[in-house]
């Protein structure tokens, strides 16, 4: 490639790139800077977009995973007219721009994903290439919809374990629409990558079933053999193009040096950047006629493209009505307006641990709900997740709904965000709830984009007994509920699953299920009338001048019932409050708050079997807060609520203590 305009642009980029940050006098120049052979080469040439419509059905995905170098992927739609000005570029990290540190989705038009922890996007990618693979299956067309997820990677994402995690899953899933850019450019804040970081990255790749191409990334005829290559289809499996690159290319004294990672060239190495470059060292985002005629002219062709897909696509949709009718109700990810009642009806008659109506519940949101999709890490027998009869997602089925993630809880929880990233499915995931450790990042991630997802936590408590403290959640709920933006339902027996179940589909953003391993004894049908889940709280069970409330969730409201039920026969008179969910009360308006926890002259008690922090906020300071403050220990659950007064006699004998 020996087009002047193109190499023209190309370093366009890599100077946009570093005014952005030396305006900002905070950023990562380095990156962008080498990548920006690569990143231009594949928006001009091959990734397939529409700027005109973001959103447009048909398009590839990029994904810059690295996303500190986000200066990179704003340079570029900037010059491909996605509404970015110069001025948003000046702008750069400043309050209220469209051009926030690093990439947010929702708030800059053009970025698919919200990356800056390192590896989430590419994780995140393998779950967008499986909601593709799923669509095009489904469709029963991969010519028409046969739409690819490019990555963009560094070093740090590479080290990073999701990266392992996410990686082999997709080389397992043989996901030929997925092409990843190492960027090898051998540079981290500290210094050389060859400090902590030896491995043979390659061999890694290979090892994993993905094709390997290994270039130099800084030459662009060999960039574009590598996207040829990896585009040209039937190599039958994801693709890395691992280009040996240098960090800061064409800055005269810091470039390949640790020094341009993550801090601004400096006005006078900015300067002679641009002197060696051939640009005024006095002007500052420069984009020359010749280039923005380049990029114009590009942005015409695409929108042409897309306009031709468009009429293929309306084409294919009055030859194919079932599957036109399928394929709205995925990307509007339709829910119906009844659900609520045809999940109760769905509710197991006989008394049953919520996991076990929960899996049976969703059974029936798969029939109503196409686009629900997922999996579990591993433990489908366990957390009853496997929608029968979907089929398992696959090489040899496209089409699945289950997804087995393998034992890769933060992976799964990253690849489902990138599924309700994708436009076309509301993911879910599933694990014990211990293990939602392991996917904090995930769903902290899940929440800040506001994705329609819901995880599926089962093995709720201490009552899973003999398994002991590893496995015995004790701060989840809590620390669940401490993100903001995610919805957390401990719901209490099968009618409030199946309330839960529905409010998850209609809640935005994403939601957390908690759910018992034990069985729970199921409402009386004048409980299940009262049932208000989608309000977070409501009165169970009441006494008129009542003198304490019980404020339970989950396995504990049934316990509190039977503890309501024996200060009764003391003469006491109790309200008994199931509060499934903490984030909908509040969100209820002040009326509705009071009429289920009035102020008044009355003592206030919460049940649950997890950490008491955080409970003050119901019970208020001086309020009994029952729970667990320390791990748990092996031994049948039973025994366990015997020993930690967790039956209704232990509950009732804690509260007339108090009361008295």
């Amino acid at each position: 490639m020996s087009d002047p305009t193109f190499l023209r642009a190309i370093d366009t980029v890599r100077l946009l790139a570093a005014d952005g940050v030396q305006a900002a006098n905070s950023g990562h120049p380095g990156m962008p800077m080498g990548c920006a052979d690569y990143a231009f080469t594949l928006w001009s040439k091959y990734l397939r977009h529409n700027p005109a419509q973001p959103e447009w059905l048909g398009r590839d995905r990029f994904i810059l995973s690295a996303g500190h170098g986000s200066m990179l992927l704003y340079s570029l739609l900037h010059l491909f007219e996605y509404g970015l000005t110069t001025d948003d570029l000046a702008n750069f990290r400043q309050w209220g721009s469209k051009t926030p540190g690093h990439p947010e989705f929702g708030h800059t038009a053009g970025v698919e994903v919200t990356t800056g922890p390192l590896a989430s996007g590419l994780a995140s990618g393998v779950g967008m290439a499986i909601s593709l693979q799923q669509l095009a299956a489904s469709m029963g067309d991969g010519k028409l919809f046969n739409q690819r997820v490019f990555v963009l990677s560094g070093d740090g994402c590479m080290m990073e374990g999701t990266s392992h995690e996410a990686c082999s899953l997709a080389g397992h899933l043989k996901l030929d629409n997925l092409i990843l850019f190492y960027d090898d450019n051998g540079i981290s804040i500290e210094g050389d990558t060859d400090i902590a970081f030896t491995e043979n990255v390659p061999q890694r790749f290979a090892a994993y079933g993905w094709h390997v191409i290994e270039i130099d990334g800084q030459d662009v005829a060999q960039i574009e053999r590598a996207l040829t290559e990896a585009t040209a289809g039937g190599i039958g499996k994801p693709v890395v193009i691992v280009g040996r690159t240098i960090i800061g290319k064409g800055a005269p004294h810091l470039a390949g040096s640790e020094e341009c990672h993550g801090a601004p060239l400096g006005k006078d190495e900015l300067a002679l950047t641009k002197k060696a470059l051939g640009f005024d060292p006095e002007k500052s985002f420069v984009v020359e006629d010749q280039v923005r005629a380049l990029c114009a002219a590009k942005v015409a062709e695409l929108k042409k493209a897309a306009a031709a897909w468009d009429a293929k696509l309306a084409a294919f949709r009055s030859g194919n009505t079932d599957k036109a009718a399928l394929l709205d109700k995925l990307v509007n990810r339709t829910v119906p307006a009844n659900l609520l009642d045809e999940l109760l009806a769905a509710v197991p008659a006989k008394p049953n641990a919520t996991r076990n109506s929960s899996g049976e519940i969703m059974q029936k949101v798969a029939a109503l709900v196409p686009a629900l999709t997922g999996g579990s890490a591993d433990l489908n027998p366990s957390t009853k997740t496997y929608v029968k009869g979907t089929g398992d997602f696959g090489p040899e089925c496209r089409a699945g709904r289950n997804v087995h993630f393998g034992v890769r809880e933060l992976g799964m929880g990253l690849a489902a965000n990138g599924m309700a990233l994708s436009g076309l499915a509301i993911p879910y995931s599933s694990t014990f709830a211990v293990f939602s450790d392991y996917m904090k990042p995930a769903i902290r991630l899940a929440a800040l984009q506001g994705l329609k997802e819901v995880f599926v936590f089962t093995h709720d408590s201490i009552f899973v007994g003999e398994d002991g403290p590893t496995h015995q959640p004790i701060e989840q709920l809590l620390m669940c509920r401490s993100i903001p933006g995610l919805t957390v339902i401990r719901p209490a027996e099968s009618h409030e699953v199946a309330h839960a179940w529905a409010a998850a589909l209609t809640t935005n953003g994403p939601t957390a299920l908690f759910l018992t391993r034990q069985n729970v004894p199921n409402f009386t049908p004048e409980q299940v009338a009262r049932i208000a889940l989608a309000k977070g709280a409501y009165v169970l069970s009441d006494d008129a001048n009542f003198e304490v409330a019980l404020i339970a969730t989950g396995s504990e409201v049934g316990a509190s019932m039977e503890a309501a039920e024996l200060l009764r026969a003391k003469g006491r008179k109790v309200r008994v409050v199931s509060m499934p969910s903490w984030e909908l009360f509040e969100a209820q308006d002040e009326a509705y708050r009071n009429s289920v926890l009035p102020e008044g002259d009355y003592r206030r008690v919460s049940v649950e079997a997890g950490t008491t922090m955080g409970w003050d906020r119901y019970t208020g300071r001086c309020g009994l807060r029952l729970g667990i403050d320390h791990f748990g220990a092996s031994a049948p659950y039973q025994v366990l609520a015997e020993k930690w007064g967790f039956t209704g006699p232990g509950i009732a004998q804690r509260v007339e203590e108090y009361l008295a």
